[in-house]
């Protein structure tokens, strides 16, 4: 049994198993299609990671699909009840890829919202507000990342900022679940910042950082 399942190799799930791994957690990495991806990201990070493919049994009690809005729907459905009982950490940020110009969710709810109406596990929305150049290291400029959490499950919000936590992250609970929706449209918009040719200063390898005030 691993700790935390990410379903990808991706940069995000690079990013997230390097983190995973400097928190001392044991992890499963699943590929999505070619087992030998799993192997070689599990190989990279070391400590405990072990490999497999899309469809083999889930083993973290957190499972982290470090796959697009749509794929992670598909990951949902295609583990159906072996979720349960999971907390189930949502990433994405459902970008309407035909406009760039807003989220291909319905109005008044979220990715995480609608990933909760078709699992079991329990949903908490995380790290779609990083960037996955910034996971490796886990800081920007000598800022820890700020990892912003919504869930209305206290306990399963609890293990994802542990989680970030012990990774070297600075974990802020937002709210429940329904906070997702701000958090989408804040990952839409420093995407968009990220991708401003005007602002060449800012990029992938930033970070939104809330500063404590006195």
């Amino acid at each position: 049994m691993n700790d935390i399942t990410i379903i990808g190799t991706g940069s995000m799930a690079r990013g997230l198993a390097h983190r995973a791994v400097a928190a001392g957690r044991s992890i499963q990495i699943l590929a999505h299609t070619e087992r030998s991806q799993a192997e070689a990201l599990a190989a990279e990070v070391g400590g405990t990671a072990t490999a497999g493919i899309l469809g083999d049994a889930v083993e973290g009690s957190i499972v982290i699909p470090a796959v697009p809005y749509d794929a992670a729907r598909s990951v949902a459905s295609q583990y159906g009840d072996g979720l349960a009982g999971r907390v189930y950490v949502d990433i994405t940020n459902p970008i309407d890829t035909s406009t760039f110009d807003g989220l291909a969710v319905p109005a008044g709810s979220s990715a995480a919202e609608e990933l909760q109406r078709i699992t079991p596990a329990t949903v908490v929305k995380a790290f779609n507000t990083t960037f996955a150049v910034t996971l490796v290291p886990g800081e920007v400029a000598g800022h820890p990342l700020d990892v912003l959490i919504a869930g209305d499950d206290d306990s399963a919000v609890q293990s994802v900022a542990d989680f970030a936590s012990s990774a070297g992250l600075n974990p802020l609970k937002v709210g429940p679940l329904r906070r997702a929706q701000q958090l989408e449209q804040a990952g839409l918009l420093i995407i968009l910042l990220a991708a401003n040719e005007g602002l060449p200063q800012y990029g992938p390898s930033m970070a939104l950082t809330f500063l404590p005030g006195s």
